[in-house]
């Protein structure tokens, strides 16, 4: 699940995919075929990746697998690619950030196509639909089973939105918000009220969460460039709309002058998925039951999520999609909510006792009644392998914008001949 909580929302939205059918499998890189031992079964994922409670009674309940888990912190898929490359020590089973699906998709040989071993539509079925999508490669190879997934909501400051003339009610906000130019226009009202509060936090981020809320990204199925078009473009304008309107905070997010303005009111509202939660209470030391959340200005995103694969040199592959398929039922989904917010990727968790429960912080709220018709509204889009690296050119412009360094129309002129110089390089049309 880890993004990491605090570098995704520190500028690297925009990089990130909501909800994504990705690219093709090509089988360019085939690795060691190597099998591993039998009896010893090898399984890798970074800090906060798994609920520790599941992580347990999964180990327990697979006695046979002596399942061997490992941590991996720091930059988990060069660490797996290097293993990779190595031919030794590969896990058998692997998790896979939401952020790395996408390039790794190429290198699809790699992974077992888990449609050979078990998972069939039924039990595909069980997860949201976007999501098994983003693990499956254009013809048709299933290569990984969601750990989580990130829908977003808008978590507000009730108090000084209602201080500011706003609604503090979270059906009225969705209601009134619906738009962003709605949310826009709140901004400007509250900040006439408010000088020291900010409703956009910062308008990259804001650039990144449109982007995430459409159909298309920067290339599509055909490999062709499609970030000049206007769907991008309308994500450009709503950002330099918080920008002209002096709405736009520009604080980055998970710095300390985030995590200040989220206590003070300076930063009354984030954007940001479900697990972004955590980061707001461990910010949030006198604005206990102050926040709300209520859905997001625009539609459904999503920011995250991840995926249990298993790799070509598994023991036994069978055996691996058996430990999948315990770790990630909607009860253990569940369960991994109640140990660090790992919000499920199949929505019959949503009923369970975990996600049903009313929180304190949010004044008794209950999340999921956000949350869960989130998760279920996140479009389809499509991923390419180098659409990551496309976006950079256009959240690094649209920075110059921010503090007044070009005007909108330049600094997308730039963006679009930087991000279609990178696509050509790598053989995008």
């Amino acid at each position: 699940m880890e993004l990491s909580r605090r570098t995704l929302l520190a500028g690297g939205l925009a990089a990130v995919v909501g909800g994504t059918v990705v690219a093709c499998s090509s089988g360019m890189d085939t690795g060691s075929t190597k099998k591993n031992a039998t009896g010893n079964l090898a399984l890798w994922c970074w800090p906060g990746g798994l609920g520790k409670s599941v992580l347990d009674d999964t180990i327990a309940h697979f006695p046979d697998q002596n399942i061997k888990y490992s941590e991996v912190g720091g930059d988990f898929k060069q660490k797996l690619l290097t293993t990779f490359s190595g031919g030794t020590s590969i896990p058998d089973i692997t998790g896979i950030k939401g952020e790395d699906i996408a390039s790794l998709l190429p290198q699809a040989s790699r992974f077992v196509d888990l449609k050979t071993i078990g998972a069939d539509d039924a039990f595909l079925g069980q997860y949201l639909e976007w999501k098994v999508k983003q693990a499956t490669t254009l013809d048709g190879k299933v290569l990984g089973i969601p750990i989580d997934i990130g829908p977003t909501a808008l978590f507000y400051r009730e108090d000084i939105f209602t201080a500011g003339g706003l609604p503090g009610d979270p059906k009225q906000i969705g209601e009134q918000l619906k738009t962003w130019d709605e949310f826009l226009q709140a901004g400007v009202e509250l900040k006439a009220k408010n000088p020291k509060a900010f409703i956009v936090a910062d308008a990259v981020d804001l650039y990144g969460t449109v982007v995430n809320q459409g159909t298309a990204r920067y290339i599509d199925k055909d490999n062709k460039f499609i970030g000049d078009q206007d769907h991008i473009r309308k994500a450009w304008d709503t950002a330099v709309k918080a920008i002209t309107l002096k709405v736009d905070g520009r604080t980055l997010g998970g710095s300390n002058d985030w995590n200040a303005g989220l206590d003070q009111g300076t930063v009354p509202t984030v954007v940001g998925a479900a697990w972004v939660a955590l980061d707001i209470k461990a910010a949030a030391k006198t604005s206990v039951g102050k926040w709300r959340v209520a859905p997001t200005p625009g539609g459904a995103a999503n920011f995250g999520g991840s995926f249990l694969a298993i790799t070509k040199n598994a023991a036994d592959p069978k055996a691996a999609f058996e430990v999948i398929k315990y770790m990630l039922s909607p009860d253990n989904e569940a369960k991994a909510f109640a140990d660090a917010q790992i919000f499920p990727a199949t929505p019959a968790a949503y009923d369970k006792p975990q996600l049903k429960a009313a929180d304190p912080f949010f004044g008794g709220q209950v999340p999921i009644e956000v949350f869960g018709p989130a998760a279920q509204d996140i479009p389809i889009a499509y991923e390419a392998p180098l659409d990551a690296a496309i976006a950079v050119p256009f959240t690094d412009a649209l920075k110059l914008v921010q503090v007044g360094k070009k005007t909108s129309d330049a600094a997308w002129a730039e963006a679009v001949a930087k991000a279609k110089q990178i696509g050509k390089r790598q053989g995008v049309q």
